[in-house]
């Protein structure tokens, strides 16, 4: 027998955008999708950026993290009419969907991690290229400081271009809530540790926090799966590789 979700409610937090594909994969696999969209994405602009963007050529690496990180990246590139030809760069993705987002702007990978997570993604690197730079790390708002501090213990030489603002999504409040009155949830699936931390936020009342924490969460990672269980979510799992299908399978597997 096929694998299967069987009717599963499966609740998914990220961004609107992300959440029709993430969708689309649950309706696949037999799953009953509930889009409650925890976060807002917004490309940001400014001279600061502007800069960077016009001086690419002095960077030897341009690191990418997420796929928010080069959509919005490009976008800036677009509206400021700045024009690169990233032969001239090597080019650094956290996982195989950032590099898959790159390859769309026609832009090879020259590095990626084992795993995909920015501990691994400065580990690997900086055994490979002990001496690289200058590097540049695109980043939004809410990324985490694990590149930068390695970069610093390792006298890396880099500059940070922040291109993507990550907002809570306040409208989702009440349907967030309702969802755990009365809880028919079977899987809440986390893909960052800011959805985690927007979760939190949006959540109004002691009781359905509580319903809330006993559901089982399928986070997308090592990282999100600690949020999780910093923040109180007692019944965690986490996919063997970092990608949505994978957490499809996680829940599929852990289903049977």
């Amino acid at each position: 027998m096929a694998a299967s979700l069987h009717g599963k409610k499966i609740l998914i937090t990220r961004e609107e955008h992300q959440a029709k594909v993430f969708s689309k994969k649950v309706l696949q696999f037999g799953g009953i999708p509930i889009e409650v969209p925890l976060l807002k994405i917004s490309c940001k602009d400014g001279f600061y950026n502007n800069q960077l963007l016009r001086n690419l050529q002095q960077y030897k690496w341009i690191f990418f993290t997420s796929v928010n990180g080069v959509n919005c990246f490009f976008e800036l590139l677009k509206t400021n009419y700045v024009f690169h030809d990233f032969i001239n760069y090597q080019v650094a993705a956290v996982g195989e969907k950032t590099e898959e987002a790159l390859q769309k702007h026609g832009v090879s990978v020259d590095f990626i991690p084992s795993t995909y997570n920015a501990e691994m993604m400065a580990k690997e690197f900086l055994f490979a290229y002990p001496f690289a730079g200058p590097v540049l790390l695109v980043r939004g708002n809410r990324s985490r400081d694990v590149l930068p501090v390695e970069f610093r213990k390792k006298y890396i030489t880099f500059d940070t271009i922040e291109v993507y603002e990550t907002t809570y999504n306040y409208q989702s409040s009440n349907k967030l809530n309702d969802l755990f009155i009365d809880p028919t949830i079977d899987f809440i699936t986390f893909t960052s540790p800011s959805t985690v931390e927007a979760f939190i936020d949006l959540i109004n009342s002691d009781e359905n926090l509580i319903n809330a924490k006993k559901t089982v969460c399928v986070c997308i990672g090592t990282t999100t799966e600690q949020k999780a269980n910093e923040l109180g979510f007692i019944n965690t799992i986490i996919p063997n590789h970092f990608t949505i299908d994978e957490m499809l399978n996680r829940m599929m597997n852990y289903i049977k």
